[in-house]
């Protein structure tokens, strides 16, 4: 617990989530949301990721964490992407 706030915490590379977890996941968002766009394993996919569906990127996902934006943070039915943090701030005060 930090700040009032308490969380569980989960390393992708050690425990790796599961096709069904992710869809769950991004439940009200797309995949493309949570994928790291500019890290270096995609960016060593190159033009392999144009036009690429959520399918696509889950499979390529599960064979690479790393391709996962972080931190991943769920609140009820929100999904924080990213270091956001004004979006964590206002979670304090709600």
């Amino acid at each position: 617990m930090q700040s009032g706030v308490v969380f569980s915490e989960r390393d992708f590379f050690k425990n790796p989530l599961s096709r069904e977890e992710i869809r769950k996941l991004v439940t009200g968002v797309s995949v493309a949301d949570i994928f790291s766009w500019r890290s270096p394993a995609a960016k060593k996919l190159g033009r392999g990721l144009n036009g690429i569906d959520d399918d696509g990127l889950i499979e390529l996902i599960l064979k690479e964490p790393r391709l996962i934006r972080r931190p991943l943070i769920r609140v009820g039915d929100r999904l924080i992407v990213g270091a956001k943090l004004e979006e964590l701030e206002t979670l304090k005060h709600s």
